[in-house]
């Protein structure tokens, strides 16, 4: 029979387990039904506004019948801990980010879950994303040819994490890499399939007398090409950007915010790759640069003939857009988590292979 309801209880009373547990709670069926945090006060609050039971202790946390998933928004040293006392509470089990500090608890949670037949993942969400989705089609139907090189960067705010936060404190974070770069090593892995580190280096902030590294950047190859990451935690919050781009033996295709809500393609297109990606890109503005009558134009590139209609610029979505998009990605996630719990046929976008995947990058 399927599940009409799913009891999930909250480990966490931060600011984002808010913001997933008015995500969740647009899907029919699911209920808030506990919130534990240390923090007495936090757990208070946010079980009062979700109408919750309320817990400090997460040992009785986990006792409550009720509870049948549990979503972990702690701080990432706990993340292993906590996940393996909900699995072995019999639980359900979606945790943010990242699975744990060490690959082989990462591996030792998958295991746990699969002995347990109990649902078992981490929030990388990016997979959710239609433009993550858009760029995967592109890159499969080579609709700009061959992929050549990319690269994510990432300056972003460190106005809201003071000095002693435990971001900074790799012991409980992991790092920059664990803590955050997981989303991107694991996005990139969708579109270009596995890749291989090939060096890597971290940056201390020289202002301040203890260890504190700010920034960090990687190289990764793939199949066909490769790939630089580079993570900043060093501007205001006015300053905050990201930016994404993958280049192609055509064109290339950018994409902007850490959850990427628009995207600029540049690309020499055909008619027929233009009809493609008009309909992937729906509402999308385009340019036309060179439009010509002739049917074709041809040019070189990498030793070959490149046959195109037009070279053609084309915007799609908006900055706006991105709590929304955030929210409807959540949805999208425990949608899916859900549907397996009922269905254990169902193929999941997202399972413990890619928190054991991302991590181990």
């Amino acid at each position: 029979m399927p599940v009409e309801t799913l009891n999930i209880g909250i480990a966490g009373a931060g600011g984002f387990a808010r913001f997933a547990a008015t995500a969740f709670l647009e899907v029919p069926g699911i209920k808030i039904v506990a919130v534990a945090d240390i923090d007495a006060s936090a757990a208070k609050q946010m079980s009062t506004a979700l109408n919750a039971d309320a817990y400090v202790a997460y040992d009785l946390f986990l006792k409550n019948a009720a509870v049948e998933m549990v979503y972990i928004a702690t701080p990432p040293y706990l993340h292993y801990t906590q996940s393996k006392l909900a699995l072995l509470a019999g639980k359900h089990l979606i945790c943010e980010k990242p699975a744990a500090l060490k690959v082989a608890e990462a591996e030792e949670l998958a295991a746990l879950a699969n002995d347990l037949q109990l649902l078992y993942a981490v929030n990388l969400m990016q997979r959710y994303n239609p433009i993550y989705s858009i760029v995967k089609s592109m890159i499969d139907q080579k609709l700009l040819g061959n992929f050549l090189h990319g690269f994510f960067e990432n300056y972003a705010s460190d106005e809201f994490l003071p000095e002693d936060h435990w971001f900074w404190d790799e012991s409980k974070s992991g790092g920059i890499f664990i803590e955050h770069g997981v989303h991107f090593f694991d996005m990139f892995s969708g579109w270009l399939g596995e890749g291989k580190v090939l060096n890597a280096l971290q940056l201390q902030r020289p202002s301040v007398k203890r260890k504190l590294i700010d920034r960090v950047q990687a190289t990764v190859l793939y199949k066909e090409g490769v790939v630089n990451f580079y993570h900043g935690f060093d501007q205001t919050k006015l300053l905050d950007r990201q930016e994404m781009r993958l280049q192609f033996e055509r064109g290339d295709v950018t994409l902007y915010g850490w959850i990427p809500v628009s995207m600029k393609l540049n690309g020499l297109l055909s008619e027929e790759q233009l009809e493609i990606i008009s309909i992937l890109l729906k509402d999308s503005l385009m340019e036309l640069h060179n439009e010509r009558q002739a049917s074709s134009q041809k040019v070189r590139g990498r030793f070959s003939e490149i046959l195109f209609k037009d070279l053609v610029t084309i915007r799609y979505g908006n900055l706006s857009d991105k709590e929304k998009r955030y929210q409807e990605m959540l949805i999208a996630m425990i949608t899916d988590q859900w549907t397996w719990i009922r269905d254990r046929s169902h193929v999941r976008v997202i399972d413990e292979r890619n928190a054991i995947q991302s991590l181990s990058m």
